[in-house]
């Protein structure tokens, strides 16, 4: 069970960072995986007041608040108009609406979760972190970073023309996957990210090759990832199983453009 001694409703990032230097002190978005930890802490500060639940949409980019819940991905008709439906298609299956409409895009990309769906189907689109005191990182080299006591503020999302699809295998509708596979194409590159491995998110880049099966491109992106043992299934049963999923992925991206 998590319990906090205080609670601040911050009224600005400064003021949500200062506090955030302490150890004892978190930031809080929708609570929803919180509330499955437990430990004390000092102080919890809340982000909700800080206008950063939208989702804007300029002529070259979304701009997602960390605040946007799950539901709001789900749901935007924008993204899902740009990116064939890919958000709608990676969010449907996380726990449940209810817990969807808490769930916060900000935790979910900050935690950086090895079960992580959002993080594998942001991974292979042109997607930027905007942190508070670090700048403008590219979501790869976020998922590398390690933890700061820094902000996400925002996930930026280029419109640069690629397509996505999305994947995952669960051992019942609302669990955590077993694996989770993104796949997107622009121009003659292949972008491919595998998550659940059980280790977070990578994303490999491999360039289209004319002529040659799509099950042999699939095996040869899946080999260059690593895939390891939990209860939920073994390390080769992973691998097999993001070899069939990413090949599904790239014939359903090859046949839009057909």
């Amino acid at each position: 069970m998590f319990h906090a001694k205080e609670y601040v409703k911050a009224e600005s990032l400064e003021q949500a960072y200062e506090l955030n230097q302490k150890r004892s002190n978190v930031l809080v978005g929708g609570m929803m995986w919180l509330k499955m930890s437990s430990g004390n802490r000092n102080t919890v500060i809340d982000l909700s007041g800080l206008g950063l639940d939208q989702i804007e949409e300029t002529e070259d980019e979304f701009r997602i608040g960390c605040m946007c819940s799950l539901r709001q991905l789900e749901l935007h008709k924008g993204l899902n108009q740009y990116f064939d439906g890919v958000f709608r298609e990676c969010t449907r299956w996380i726990v449940g609406t209810q817990f969807r409409n808490g769930a916060t895009v900000g935790g979910s990309v900050f935690g950086r979760f090895g079960f992580s769906d959002i993080l594998t189907c942001m991974m292979v689109l042109d997607s930027y972190v905007e942190l508070y005191k670090g700048g403008t990182v590219s979501l790869e080299e976020f998922a590398k970073m390690k933890y700061s006591r820094d902000i996400l503020v925002r996930i930026i999302i280029k419109k640069d023309g690629r397509k996505a699809a999305y994947a995952s295998q669960r051992r019942s509708k609302t669990d955590f996957p077993l694996i989770a596979v993104a796949a997107a194409k622009k121009d003659d590159m292949w972008y491919i990210s595998v998550g659940a491995r059980p280790s977070k998110a990578a994303l490999v880049t491999r360039p289209v090759q004319t002529g040659c099966e799509l099950s042999a491109q699939a095996e040869e992106a899946v080999s260059m990832f690593s895939f390891g043992d939990n209860l939920r299934g073994s390390a080769d049963y992973r691998k097999s199983l993001a070899e069939i999923y990413v090949r599904r992925l790239m014939e359903q991206l090859s046949g839009e453009e057909a």
